[in-house]
């Protein structure tokens, strides 16, 4: 039901969907520049999409209701346990051979730029072996209407190849973590043309 609703609203362009495989677990990386983004991703994706939510969005009844339904995950936030609790709740899904989506910036960007990625999404990849394709978002953080057409300039999500990290497993775990998280987030910087920040987003959950 969700689907034509944001297609009417935000007109969304949908780019390289065929990179994303129709089986086996895949891991979407994305950069993330408004709440819209968790929406968007599973909505559009060819496959089905699982990733995390805070915990206090499911304690009302539309939540409760909305949030599963579009495949988020409950996490806790503020226990010194959360980031591992997330990426436990990332490995679980990507073990079952499904989708989970992360955003590796660890909080949305509040000024447009493509922050440093955090490691989760990096020891996802290599502990699950998942295929990892970088997902960038353009347009979703746009508030207001274009002057020309009055309405809001469309949204694009764009799905690139996947990002190759075979090489990685024979290094050093942590040298392997940074150097895959630098080709994801180089992916991701391919797809949007950001400009880049050289510190993490503030308020990211660290993983």
């Amino acid at each position: 039901m969700l689907r034509p609703v944001l297609q009417l609203r935000f007109r969304p362009r949908i780019a390289g969907a065929v990179n994303v495989p129709a089986e086996g677990p895949v891991l979407l990386a994305s950069n993330h520049l408004s709440g819209l983004d968790t929406v968007l991703i599973p909505s559009f994706s060819p496959r089905k999409v699982q990733f995390l939510a805070k915990a206090s969005l499911f304690q009302n009844r539309l939540g409760g209701w909305f949030f599963p339904r579009i495949g988020a995950i409950p996490v806790h936030r503020g226990a010194s346990s959360t980031a591992q609790a997330a990426l436990d709740a990332g490995r679980e899904v990507l073990a079952s051979g499904n989708v989970f989506a992360v955003f590796p910036e660890g909080s949305r960007s509040r000024d447009g730029r493509l922050h440093r990625g955090r490691g989760g999404a990096a020891w996802l990849a290599l502990q699950t072996g998942a295929v990892v394709v970088p997902v960038g978002l353009i347009g979703t953080n746009r508030k207001l209407p274009n002057p020309l057409t009055g309405k809001p300039d469309r949204v694009e999500i764009r799905f690139g190849a996947p990002v190759q990290l075979d090489d990685l497993r024979a290094l050093p775990a942590g040298r392997a973590r940074r150097e895959a998280t630098e080709r994801i987030m180089a992916a991701i910087h391919a797809l949007t043309g950001q400009p880049l920040a050289d510190h993490h987003a503030s308020g990211g959950s660290g993983i």
